[in-house]
């Protein structure tokens, strides 16, 4: 089993887009503020949301040298957002940021994982 990345870029960019989220998560633009009310998820719990995708941050960009640890963010980030995507299907909120914020993020983070911890290089 393969417990730190083959490639370790592709987490720290998966990594890169998610501190972006989060850091615009503190002061959520209008996409964000209507997908999540869209989702019917309460404003008291949105910080909730900015400290997930933090502790993800630091799971993979650790895990590109502590064995196990990028590994583990990676699944939990991929776990993330199938609870995000099964959220927008039963609000049946399934217009753009769906498609593309919440699907786009859920397949880069599958991808990452896939060729990240699956494939090993000579």
């Amino acid at each position: 089993m393969i417990l730190t990345p083959d490639i370790w870029w592709l987490p720290a960019l998966l990594a890169a887009a998610l501190l972006f989220d989060a850091v615009a998560s503190i002061r959520p633009p209008k996409f964000i503020r209507d997908c999540l009310d869209g989702v019917g998820f309460p404003r008291e719990w949105w910080w909730t949301l900015i400290v997930i995708k933090t502790l993800a941050v630091t799971g993979l960009i650790v895990g590109i040298w502590v064995p196990g640890v990028g590994l583990a963010a990676n699944v939990g980030v991929v776990v993330y957002f199938l609870c995000a995507a099964a959220s927008h299907i039963m609000a049946r909120f399934t217009g753009m940021s769906f498609w593309v914020n919440c699907l786009g993020m859920l397949v880069l983070s599958f991808i990452v994982l896939v060729l990240s911890f699956s494939v090993r290089g000579n």
